[in-house]
C-alpha cells in the first residue's frame, strides 16, 4: 500500500490525510499537540468565500504608524521583536498597491469560491457535517464614509462574481435586531457558510481518520533524513516515521523547516486574539465583520467569538494584555445590553508570507514532498480545498485550479 506522513494537523493537514485515505494511501498524521490544538482551533469560524481582499492594500504604509500609537486601533507590535521582523516587513509592505491586490483576488477567489462544499465534501460521512452552516456574512460600517473607502475592494468581489447586498437606511432593521442602531452600511455576503464549533469539527474528522486505520501521532518534529532527493525518514522527539511521501502543514511554524526545503520564503508569524462571551442571553443571527475594529463576531454553539486583531511577535511571547483589552472593549460597545456568564481568552498564530498568498504543492528540491501552508487570514476558508488539492497532486491526478499563484518554489 502507497504510504504518506501528513505533518501538522490543523485544518489543512487533516484534510490532506482524509482525502488520501479515500485515495487508498496509509496514512500517519504527526502534530506536537494533537488536532486543532492551534490557530484551526481559534479562528472565526467564517467559511468566507469574499475573503479575497489582503491585508496589504493602498495606504497601508501611511495608516500603519498612526494605528500603532492608537491602542484603540487593532495593529499591535512588540517593539523587541522589532528588529527580527523588520526584512521580512519592507517585503511585506512593498505589496501594498493595487496590482498586487488585483492579482491576488484572482488567486483567491480560484481558490475559496467554493469553500462550503469543499467543506461538506471533506465531511461527508464522518459525523462532522453537524458543524457546517449556510451563512449570510455581514460587514457593518460605522458611517457610510467607511463604506466609501472599501468601495474598491467591493467592486472588486463584484467583478469576480461575489453576490452581495448593500443596505442602509430602514433596510438595516430587517438584517438583525441584535444590530439595531449599530452600523450606518452592511454589506450582507450571500453564499458564505461557517463552522458553528472550529475545534471540534476537526477533531470530529481527525477521529473518523483515526476510526479508518489512519494512524495520529502526538510528536515534536525535530527535523527529516534524506538520500539524495528523497525524504527517507521524519525525525521526532518519539523516533524516526518513514513513509513514501512528505506532506508539510504546519502552519505558522513552517517557516525554519521551509528553509531545510530549499525554499527562500518571506516568512512571519502574524498574532490574533479572540474573545468568547459564554452562556449569552440574546445571540447574532448570522456572522458580522465589525469594520471600525477588524473584528469578527461568530454566533456559535454556546457562546458568541469576537476573534480578529493583527499583532506582530513572533511565536515565542506571552500574550498582550492591550489586544484582548481592545476585543473586550469593543464587545461591550456592540453589546451593551446581553448578560452572560463569563469571558474566556484566546492568542493564536497565522502563518503569512509576504505576498499573503499561500504555498500549495510540490517542492522542487525533493522528490517526495509537498506542502500546504500561509494561508494567513483564511485558513479554515482554504483548508479543506487545499487539503484535497494536495492529494490530488501526490496521486498524480489534476486538480481543477491554475496553482501557478501558490507555487512554493516561486520564491526559490
Amino acid at each position: 500500500m502507497k504510504t504518506a506522513i501528513v505533518a501538522g494537523a490543523g485544518i489543512v493537514g487533516v484534510s490532506t490525510a482524509i482525502w488520501l485515505q479515500r485515495f487508498g494511501y496509509q496514512v500517519k498524521l504527526i502534530d506536537r499537540s494533537g488536532p486543532a490544538s492551534g490557530t484551526s482551533y481559534g479562528n472565526a469560524g467564517i467559511l468566507a468565500s469574499g475573503s479575497i481582499i489582503p491585508v496589504t492594500t493602498p495606504g497601508l504604509i501611511s495608516k500603519s504608524p498612526g494605528m500603532l500609537m492608537n491602542p484603540n486601533k487593532p495593529l499591535f507590535l512588540k517593539y523587541a521583536y522589532l528588529p527580527r521582523l523588520m526584512p521580512f516587513l519592507f517585503k511585506y509592505l512593498r505589496y501594498a498597491n493595487i496590482e498586487h491586490v488585483e492579482n491576488y483576488a484572482t488567486a483567491m477567489s480560484q481558490l475559496l469560491y467554493d469553500t462550503v462544499d469543499q467543506h461538506k465534501a471533506l465531511a461527508r460521512g464522518t459525523g462532522a457535517e453537524r458543524y457546517i452552516e449556510n451563512n449570510d456574512y455581514l460587514f457593518g460600517y460605522d458611517t457610510e464614509e467607511a463604506f466609501e473607502k472599501d468601495r474598491f475592494a467591493w467592486d472588486l468581489r463584484r467583478k469576480h462574481q461575489h453576490d452581495f447586498d448593500i443596505l442602509k437606511g430602514d433596510a438595516l432593521h430587517n438584517v438583525d435586531p441584535i444590530y439595531d442602531g449599530s452600523f450606518k452600511v452592511i454589506v450582507v455576503n450571500r453564499n458564505h457558510g461557517k463552522i458553528n464549533d472550529p475545534g471540534e469539527y476537526i477533531k470530529k474528522l481527525a477521529e473518523h481518520f483515526a476510526d479508518n486505520k489512519g494512524e495520529i501521532i502526538q510528536a515534536n518534529i525535530k527535523g527529516f533524513q534524506q538520500k539524495d532527493a528523497v525524504i527517507t525518514g521524519l525525525e521526532t522527539d518519539r523516533g524516526v516515521y518513514r513513509a513514501d511521501h512528505v506532506i508539510f502543514t504546519l502552519g505558522p511554524w513552517s517557516g525554519d523547516l521551509s528553509k531545510r526545503l530549499g525554499l527562500n520564503i518571506p516568512f512571519e508569524s502574524e498574532r490574533g486574539y479572540h474573545i468568547e462571551l459564554i452562556n449569552p442571553s440574546r445571540m447574532p443571527l448570522n456572522p458580522i465583520m465589525v469594520s471600525s475594529g477588524k473584528f469578527v463576531v461568530t454566533p456559535m454553539d454556546g457562546r458568541i467569538r469576537l476573534a480578529g486583531v493583527v499583532e506582530f511577535g513572533g511565536l515565542k511571547a506571552k500574550a498582550s494584555k492591550a489586544p484582548i483589552e481592545l476585543l473586550k472593549k469593543n464587545a461591550k460597545k456592540l453589546f451593551a445590553d446581553i448578560k452572560y456568564d463569563n469571558i474566556t481568552e484566546w492568542l493564536g498564530h497565522r502563518p503569512t508570507t509576504a505576498n499573503s498568498l499561500p504555498l500549495i504543492g510540490r517542492v522542487n528540491k525533493f522528490k517526495n514532498v509537498l506542502v500546504g501552508f500561509g494561508h494567513q487570514h483564511v485558513g479554515l476558508t482554504g483548508g479543506a480545498k487545499t487539503g484535497r488539492i494536495i492529494a490530488e497532486l501526490l496521486d498524480e491526478r489534476e486538480p481543477n485550479i491554475q496553482l501557478s499563484w501558490f507555487d512554493p518554489n516561486g520564491y526559490v
